[in-house]
């Protein structure tokens, strides 16, 4: 008995759906998050500030202190929230926006970690003023924020 199997023309749009579509954020999704993020940050930092002389008494701080503690709070909260949730923080959740690797693989625990502390730089903001936004903390840690509603991994 013979097995005769004839090779056939495979249909081109077989694949189309295991295709990757990444469709950068724009501009205005991407300050909806970093508002959204800033405005959730300084509540949960206050609370906490509210709470710490209750539980460890009187806290001085020097302006200057004061400032390099929220810069550093606010990068661990954005590395941390991006690494837990594989590259979102709430403005993302909301705006329905993720940070990825360039190949559009999710983000490691590094890059979450190089993206929040990246974003602490003095006028870091200002390099997201283009189009498409190509802020210094995407350069850096190699990544980039799509907009999930229009991409497809």
């Amino acid at each position: 008995m013979e097995n005769s199997y004839e090779l056939q023309e495979s249909d081109p749009n077989l694949l189309s759906e295991f295709e990757v579509h990444l469709v950068r954020a724009g501009s205005g999704k991407r300050l909806a998050n970093l508002l959204i993020d800033v405005v959730l940050f300084y509540v949960l930092f206050f609370l906490f500030f509210a709470l710490m002389p209750v539980l460890a008494g009187e806290i001085f701080l020097t302006p200057y202190l004061g400032r390099l503690l929220i810069m550093v709070a606010f990068g661990l909260y954005l590395s941390l929230f991006e690494m837990a949730t594989k590259g979102k923080t709430l403005g993302k959740f909301i705006t329905r926006t993720k940070a990825v690797q360039e190949d559009g693989s999710p983000i490691t625990a590094a890059m979450a970690f190089s993206r929040g502390f990246s974003r602490v730089v003095p006028f870091e903001a200002f390099s997201a003023l283009g189009s498409p936004p190509n802020p210094w903390h995407d350069k850096w840690s190699h990544t980039f924020v799509i907009d999930e509603a229009q991409s497809r991994q």
